[in-house]
């Protein structure tokens, strides 16, 4: 679980990322992505429920795919994504334009 990358960064590479790239949310849909392993970073909000959550680490960490902890709410993480509910887990599936992997790459580091 990475938590190191600022918030204003995060939240530019995920607006990059849904408009040029390809971003799928939910949190069914973000299990099953990472479970066929096309998943290439998973997002989840900070009050994410705890099941969701499990089921999304658990699964992640098998599949070997970085998790990120976005340091707000899932209404806030709906909005910058440009959705107008609340998204608790979205999954990058083609980042585009956006260097959201090498942001997570170098805070791992």
């Amino acid at each position: 679980m990475n938590k190191g990358i600022p918030k204003p960064e995060l939240i530019k590479a995920l607006q990059t990322a849904s408009r040029t790239g390809e971003i799928a949310y939910g949190s069914r849909e973000v299990v099953k992505l990472v479970l066929h392993g096309k998943a290439k970073l998973v997002v989840l909000s900070a009050n994410a429920p705890p099941e969701v959550k499990r089921d999304i680490m658990y699964y992640s960490k098998l599949s070997r795919i970085p998790v990120v902890v976005f340091d707000g709410t899932n209404i806030e993480l709906g909005s910058v994504i440009g959705r107008p509910h609340s998204v608790s887990a979205l999954a990058i599936i083609d980042p585009g334009q956006s260097k959201i992997l090498d942001l997570i790459q170098v805070s791992s580091e």
